[in-house]
């Protein structure tokens, strides 16, 4: 059994795929094809489908007019950076022509939500100094994009 997420694009699906497949390591394009004339799903190549890997992530995509609703955020893509610079780069290229958002979180052009993080801030609120934890909690609830030096910062006091 596999399990893998589906995203529904209205249009722009393979852009999108490009764009993502391009700013995360260990992420292919898999597989993808315009259905055949004879789709019950629709005219001739008004719908396609995609396979592709983000990181170590399944994902199927597929595009065509008349979706049900847009990306909202009870579904986001979370990368998890180990460093600002890859913080800085995804924020930038996954951003533009998007919109930014509270606490690391930004929604595409294409209207998809992610969770821009940093490895930094989880460890930091583990930590066994709950005062810290804290402090640390309360620096990134006040914060865009993640700042791991502001979060550092906050943990020392």
């Amino acid at each position: 059994m596999k399990v893998s997420q589906c995203l529904w694009f209205e249009k722009g699906m393979d852009e999108a795929l490009r764009l993502y497949t391009s700013l995360i390591p260990g992420s292919s394009l898999d597989w993808g094809s315009a259905l055949p004339a004879e789709s019950p799903s629709g005219p001739p190549d008004s719908v396609k489908i995609a396979g592709f890997t983000l990181g170590d992530q399944r994902y199927m995509a597929f595009q065509a007019a008349g979706r049900p609703g847009a990306f909202n955020h009870c579904v986001s893509i979370m990368i998890e950076c180990e460093t600002q610079a890859e913080i800085d780069k995804l924020w930038e290229a996954l951003g533009e022509g998007g919109q930014y958002e509270q606490c690391g979180w930004l929604r595409d052009r294409w209207g998809l939500a992610w969770q821009i993080n940093a490895k930094r801030l989880g460890e930091l609120q583990k930590g066994p100094d709950r005062a810290a934890a804290k402090r640390v909690t309360e620096a990134m609830l006040k914060m865009v994009k993640i700042d791991i030096a502001a979060l550092e910062a906050a943990a020392r006091g």
